[in-house]
């Protein structure tokens, strides 16, 4: 399985490491990726994707059909 959201395309950052003495090595920042399960009320059920907490938050705000549409997705892309 992908490091990487469905819905808002976070996938990890690449960077350093910096010692105190500068020696610099290769380091990962990986996305904050949770499996959820959401109600689609439109489809009157739930859905289980794996989705940044980024995605989350906004999907709390503003529904999941709508952040999809944002997006320019459909439901059966983003569904684990």
């Amino acid at each position: 399985m992908s490091r990487k959201c469905k819905l808002s395309g976070k996938k990890p950052l690449v960077g350093n490491n910096v010692s105190f003495s500068q020696k610099k090595t290769k380091r990962r920042q990986l996305p904050n990726l949770q499996n959820k399960r959401v109600y689609v009320p439109e489809l009157d059920r739930t859905v289980r994707i794996r989705m940044s907490t980024r995605a989350m938050r906004t999907i709390d705000k503003i529904g999941l059909m709508t952040y999809l549409k944002k997006q320019g997705l459909q439901l059966k892309d983003v569904v684990s």
